[in-house]
């Protein structure tokens, strides 16, 4: 079967690759992929980025495919099914913070990035019956990040105003429109004006271009404050939302390609009762509640572009330069 793998031979650290077809073993299935989709953390794993990286392992979190054959001890109803796959491994028993031995399908555990994918049964969710399958991969990783972020840590509300920042990567763009569903006033920062008219297109109120120095007093003008703002962005930039929440609002962090702040207003968070949380992926409870969310509001995800396997490494070439907006998918 083809595989995508991470190799340490070339200079690209992503190959196409042959190897043998994996077997099930006792509780798990065998799927045949029928699409998958790429996140950050792949490209990062490619650019040295992530840690403990392990090299001759297959890429992807994130793929839909048939169940087409089982282990030992394993239901035989799931055979012939069109299944997504969680990617948590081991998040463990408490459900605010993964445990020690959390780990994210794709490294150091193969991956979806290859024909065929083995799993633990207990990894798969049926299909939400309105989606394609290409719709179905791109699902996972980013649905569940965007949902714990807004709905667990960030405890939104109808009628809150939500600021979503890097509107076009695969998170933000599951936060707005999971916001949007919710009944929230959903604004977006971007540094691409075409991205912020897709945004608004999609539903958010504004957006903001966040290369402009005055873009806070903009969204400040414009919303009358937040109550919380979703960033994948870290950096300085954190003390700009500090100035753009409504006293008691939250700020939720899921990310940081902006790196660490080298200031923080400690003053404005505890005169103005703010909250910075951290928040990453979620827990199995979480992946079933918004795979439901999506079947109840029968939401289509938003996919930048699918491409033939073939041509996986080009989607990786655009994630690198930041084009896409939504998610990148292959089909097999």
């Amino acid at each position: 079967m083809k595989a995508l793998k991470l190799v340490n031979e070339t200079a690209d650290h992503v190959k196409l690759v042959d190897m043998p077809e994996p077997t099930p073993g006792k509780g798990e299935v065998l799927i045949k992929m029928q699409a998958a989709a790429l996140n950050h953390r792949d490209q990062w794993c490619r650019e040295g980025k992530y840690p403990n990286i392990k090299f001759d392992v297959v890429l992807g979190s994130d793929g839909c495919g048939v169940v087409e054959q089982l282990g030992s001890d394993t239901d035989e109803t799931w055979k012939g099914k069109s299944v997504i796959i969680n990617p948590n491994i081991n998040w463990g028993s408490n459900p605010e913070v993964q445990s020690a031995k959390y780990r994210i399908l794709g490294m150091p555990d193969n991956g979806t990035l290859a024909e065929y994918v083995v799993v633990p049964v207990d990894r798969l969710t049926e299909k939400p019956t309105h989606l394609t399958p290409e719709q179905a991969a791109a699902l996972p990783l980013c649905g569940l990040t965007a949902y714990r972020a807004l709905f667990t840590r960030g405890k939104l509300k109808r009628g809150q105003n939500v600021l979503v920042t890097g509107a076009g990567g695969g998170v933000a763009v599951y936060a707005l429109m999971f916001a949007k569903l919710a009944g929230a006033n959903v604004y977006v920062t971007s540094g691409s004006k075409s991205k912020i008219t897709q945004a608004v297109a999609l539903g958010a109120v504004e957006g903001f271009d966040y290369n402009n120095e005055k873009w806070a007093q903009t969204s400040l003008k414009s919303s009358g404050g937040f109550d919380l703002i979703v960033d994948s962005t870290g950096g300085q930039m954190i003390n700009q939302y500090l100035r753009i929440l409504k006293h008691g609002g939250r700020v939720v962090i899921y990310g940081a390609s902006s790196g660490i702040p080298k200031t923080l207003d400690v003053f404005r968070i505890f005169w103005n009762q703010l909250t910075i949380q951290g928040s990453t992926m979620g827990n199995d409870q979480e992946f079933e509640q918004m795979v439901d969310y999506v079947n109840r509001t029968q939401m289509l995800p938003v996919i930048d572009s699918v491409r033939p396997f073939s041509d996986i490494v080009t989607a990786f070439d655009k994630m690198k330069q930041r084009k896409q907006f939504g998610k990148l998918v292959v089909k097999f």
